[in-house]
């Protein structure tokens, strides 16, 4: 977990660094809505950052491949997997996702705001993601509509694609993939002063179909 993997892991290892937790703690709402019903197996986890998602998979029986470019994070995930007693469910890896992808099919591939503000080639990614799902497998990818309502201006440059236009990226073959969830939800999301706010975000889910 200790390599150095350029711009994105430095970034990504200071922000994490600022503080004991960055994330809430908990699994990502549009996660647990969309999985829950679904039987455990294999599951893919881009950009996993602390873990909240991975270690809810694996306290569900899932066997997860969670992946984050910062070691600072992994390192603190897998501390707290340990806590969950799910640790020999996870495997962390440390990737730069743009340069390295996890070998393998998985039954569940999930990127929960797979956003950066160092350099991400978010759609390739998403789209190596999609070659790793398994037959009859599900792609979860939920994204934010908009930027955060306390720093609006704050990001000028950064691309937040509708579901449609995810949808449209992935490229995927026709009559192998069924669409069962592309649209625009709102959640509640606490500032950094602790106040709470309504956030919309965005979710797919594609699954694809058997043989």
């Amino acid at each position: 977990m200790g390599e150095d993997l350029g711009v994105a892991a430095r970034h990504w290892d200071a922000r994490y660094a600022e503080r004991d937790r960055v994330w809430s703690g908990e699994p990502n709402v549009m996660l647990v809505r969309q999985v829950a019903a679904l039987p455990a197996g294999t599951a893919l986890d881009l950009g996993c950052g602390e873990g909240a998602d991975a270690i809810w998979l694996a306290g569900r029986g899932w066997r997860v491949t969670a992946v984050d470019v910062s070691g600072v994070a992994l390192e603190r995930a897998a501390a707290r997997a340990a806590e969950a007693g799910v640790a020999g469910l996870v495997d962390w890896q440390r990737r730069d996702l743009g340069v390295s992808f996890p070998r393998g099919v998985f039954d569940l591939v999930s990127a929960h705001f797979l956003h950066s503000h160092a350099e991400l080639p978010r759609e390739r990614i998403l789209r190596w993601g999609a070659a790793a799902v398994a037959p009859g497998g599900v792609l979860l990818v939920a994204g934010h509509a908009g930027p955060a309502p306390w720093e609006a201006d704050a990001h000028p440059g950064l691309t937040l694609p509708t579901p449609r236009e995810v949808l449209e990226a992935l490229d995927l073959p026709p009559g192998g993939w069924e669409v069962e969830v592309c649209e625009e939800y709102e959640r509640v999301q606490d500032t950094p002063d602790g106040r709470p706010v309504a956030r919309t975000d965005n979710v797919l889910k594609v699954r694809r179909l058997p043989g």
